[in-house]
């Protein structure tokens, strides 16, 4: 054995001549077995350390990226009134700051996971050497060993270097922790800690967890819910659980009494808070939403696309970044949006029977409860349920849904089969089988001076599906185009009092065509009426004189210059054939409401970070001087209108005017007694295929249609003022208060003037009514537009060309009778007074 006095001379020779010890171990070296065996496992033992050190350790996270380290957040959505409407969260997660924790909440996890936090430098020699023993006694046993790591190594592990379970994991979490600690101060890795901690339902931290099985926030907690929290990093999967109770509430007191131990609480408000249940609620969403799937989809897609969605994208991607998102979202006028769709639906489905089967589950190929629940199908309507059919036995079977339990099912149509997926109501001690409308239909609502959107509905429930009808469903507008035809007739020189004939018009369209002709939809007409009344009865033969009249040209150019789509210029675009969507033919009447300026339509008003920085505004108009820190005395600064001029502001009034004739006397009369200023124009495309109406006040614009996906006829009783301007209706009617009675205002340039409605003459001896079939109104001109003054001699004039005409008349049919033709009959034409 080697002489303690040796070593001891061999050190001080060390300190004083390296040569005289180089001797010294060299002799030993040659002379002593136990001396040579001792330095071989020494330099055996120091060059795996060092090669070891240099493998884990080389290629190890930046420590000090921590400082900078941003906690992945989802984002949040609030809406138009700015409170919370929606989250974008894969998981659950909230960041606070550490004097944001409670000091027993911090002590909870002291005591459970770390009591000698503030006082170790990364690791916990004994809980290592604990750790070691026990991975080596399970080791091959496939039981997962004690983890022994201190708070510093779990921030390591979580953060840098993930959960993947070995020796070599262990052993560079221990090196990282020791860096952690040169880096961060101990308040810092515990804000780490207690933010990321994963503690199961999908949360990520203490403030996540707090809420998912709690309700809470952390400074609401109570001692017993605070302990119950620092058992979860543990096994949070087990003890998270209902039926691992008893389980949980062991843990949870062992917590408590190491509390009690550690001098962190007394022992009786350790015994108090052992006796008191764990209290845990049932898992919920992360925050509650309002039913406004299809808004909420679009402003999610804007979102990726400007930011990205993971945190490999973005820095402030919709997943991660935290981000903070103020929409145009109008909760009421959303709900109110939703219901009058789904009325008008299942009004049109009525009596039509079973439609089908949602989907289709194959029952052979695995558990059909969790294909069910993987499908995310779901229904928002009423108390309807989404499920699927297990049995069936006549008439009556059953219906399971995705968490497994299965109830009666009756009312079964002939066509259900096991695996169906369909919507069922409570009925007696079951359920009873009910239709999702197959027809569907789009509704959007928005504020014409900011382009904001209000609502949003693209169909019956976003939960069955994500295809936005309001916004992708490509239409025919059928007769909701005219009023940019007539628009673009009103800016060639025509006005409202003109005279158009409501007669059939015929055009040849080429030797492979042939001839086109136009007949209007009740297959009626004839006479001369003013433009006025062709809008109001919505007449199609005068629809396309007027195009022609002003060229096919440039009313296309008119319908491109609104936004609503970029077509030919052939007759049938004049009359709707051209596919559109409900959000750009809203965009376009916004624009007629706001006096021919057109703003981009919106969900999303301004996109701030985590920090509350502005990322993005809609509006990006900028206000020199606005943010002076006093008056410098000059004129107050304004902002420049915002949006695109697309009409001449008077021609936009003069439709309006019109359109609000349609309201009082035309084909969306069903509005008229809902007593506001309101204007509008319904739609009914060939077949029926497609019924809309789109209008509103002017601060108020909104439009909806109805039709198949798969276009094909509606039925002819269907018409755009019987099925959808009452959907406008109900809208209306549910947001009453939301509704201004101010009239539309005038823009400058426009002159009041009373008329005829039927004729279009001028009237001087006679003032307009508040009675919609009055005779007399007042009408919207252009200075220098208005129809001549009609006098008394005019009128004789044309009393007398009507007794002329008459015996004229007379006098050719009694002259066909003497010659014995009897029979041929009499030429007139038919009065065209009514609603189509």
């Amino acid at each position: 054995m080697i002489e303690l006095a040796n070593l001891d001379y061999a050190k001080a020779r060390l300190r004083n001549d390296p040569i005289v010890l180089r001797d010294w171990f060299l002799a030993n070296w040659r002379e002593n077995r136990w001396f040579r065996w001792i330095s071989s496992l020494g330099g055996a033992a120091v060059a795996l350390a060092i090669v070891l050190w240099l493998v884990l350790a080389s290629n190890l996270p930046d420590a000090d990226s921590l400082l900078d380290y941003e906690t992945p957040l989802p984002t949040m959505v609030r809406g138009g009134d700015g409170e919370i409407v929606h989250s974008y969260a894969r998981e659950r997660r909230v960041q606070l700051q550490y004097q944001d924790f409670p000091t027993q909440l911090i002590e909870s996890y002291l005591a459970a996971e770390d009591k000698t936090f503030f006082s170790h430098g990364g690791v916990d020699i004994t809980g290592t050497i604990n750790a070691a023993f026990d991975y080596i006694t399970k080791y091959g046993s496939g039981e997962r060993a004690v983890g022994g790591s201190t708070i510093t190594q779990q921030v390591a592990k979580n953060i840098l270097l993930g959960d993947e379970y070995s020796v070599t994991r262990k052993l560079k979490e221990m090196i990282l922790a020791r860096r952690i600690e040169d880096a961060l101060s101990k308040q810092e890795i515990l804000t780490l800690y207690l933010n990321e901690i994963p503690l199961g339902r999908r949360s990520f931290g203490v403030q996540a967890a707090s809420q998912a099985y709690f309700y809470k926030d952390v400074d609401e907690l109570e001692l017993h819910e605070m302990a119950f929290l620092a058992i979860l990093p543990k096994a949070p999967e087990r003890y998270g659980r209902r039926q691992n109770q008893e389980l949980a509430v062991s843990r949870r007191n062992f917590v408590l009494d190491q509390m009690v131990d550690n001098d962190f609480i007394s022992a009786e408000d350790g015994e108090a808070a052992k006796r008191l249940p764990l209290g845990l609620r049932p898992i919920r969403s992360a925050h509650a939403s309002v039913d406004a799937g299809y808004f909420l989809e679009e402003v999610r897609r804007e979102l990726i696309d400007r930011f990205g969605e993971t945190a490999e994208e973005s820095g402030n991607s919709v997943y991660a970044g935290g981000l903070w998102v103020r929409t145009s979202l109008d909760s009421e006028m959303q709900d109110a949006a939703r219901n009058a769709l789904r009325a008008g639906l299942m009004r049109y489905q009525g009596g039509r029977g079973w439609g089908g089967p949602i989907a289709t589950i194959d029952m052979d190929a695995g558990s059909w409860a969790s294909q069910l629940a993987s499908s995310y199908l779901s229904i928002g309507y009423e108390d309807w349920r989404v499920g699927v059919v297990t049995q069936r036995s006549g008439n009556n079977g059953r219906i399971g849904f995705s968490d497994g339990s299965e109830a009666p099912l009756s009312g079964m149509p002939d066509a259900l089969r096991i695996g169906h997926v369909i919507v069922a109501s409570p009925s007696g001690n079951g359920y009873r089988v009910r239709t999702v409308p197959s027809v569907s239909g789009g509704f959007l609502a928005q504020n014409p001076q900011s382009g904001r959107i209000l609502a949003m509905q693209g169909g019956f429930d976003s939960r069955l599906g994500d295809f936005n009808r309001a916004t992708q469903a490509d239409r025919q507008p059928g007769s909701t185009i005219k009023p940019f035809v007539y628009a673009t007739g009103l800016e060639s020189g025509m006005t409202p009092a003109s005279e158009v004939p409501d007669q059939t018009f015929c055009y040849y369209q080429g030797a492979n065509l042939g001839e086109k002709c136009f007949r209007n939809f009740d297959g009626k007409g004839g006479g001369v009426h003013t433009m006025r009344w062709g809008l109001e009865q919505s007449r199609n033969l005068m629809t396309v004189h007027i195009a022609m009249d002003a060229g096919m040209p440039n009313v296309v150019q008119t319908i491109d210059r609104v936004g609503i789509g970029d077509y030919e210029p052939y007759p049938a675009f004049a009359l709707g054939a051209g596919d559109t969507t409900v959000k750009k033919m809203v965009s376009a009447y916004s624009a007629l409401a706001n006096h021919g300026r057109q703003r981009a339509a919106t969900t999303i008003d301004y996109v701030q970070d985590r920090r509350g920085k502005v990322l993005w505004r809609a509006d990006n108009r900028k206000c020199t001087g606005c943010n002076m820190a006093e008056w410098d005395g000059q004129p107050m600064p304004r902002l420049q209108p915002a949006g695109e001029q697309v009409l001449d502001p008077r021609t936009a009034f003069q439709v309006i005017h019109m359109l609000q004739g349609v309201v009082q006397r035309g084909t969306a009369v069903v509005l008229r007694d809902l007593e506001l200023p309101l204007f509008g124009k319904t739609g009914t495309t060939n077949g029926p295929t497609n019924v809309w109406f789109v209008g509103g006040s002017p601060d108020i614009v909104a439009g909806v249609y109805m039709g198949f996906d798969q276009p094909k006829n509606l039925g002819g009783y269907v018409q755009g003022g019987t099925f959808a301007a009452p959907m406008f209706k109900q809208f209306v009617s549910e947001t009453r208060d939301r509704w201004s009675d101010e009239p539309f205002v005038a823009p400058p340039g426009i002159r009041m003037v009373r008329i005829d409605r039927r004729s279009g003459k001028r009237v001087f001896d006679a003032w307009p009514t508040d009675d919609p079939r009055a005779d007399v109104i007042w009408e919207a001109f252009k200075p220098d537009t208005e129809p001549d003054r009609s006098t008394r001699l005019d009128e004789i004039a044309a009393k007398r060309d009507e007794i002329l005409d008459l015996i004229r008349r007379a006098r050719d049919a009694d002259a066909s009778r003497s010659r014995g033709r009897d029979d041929e009959p009499s030429d007139f034409v038919e009065d065209q007074g009514g609603i189509y």
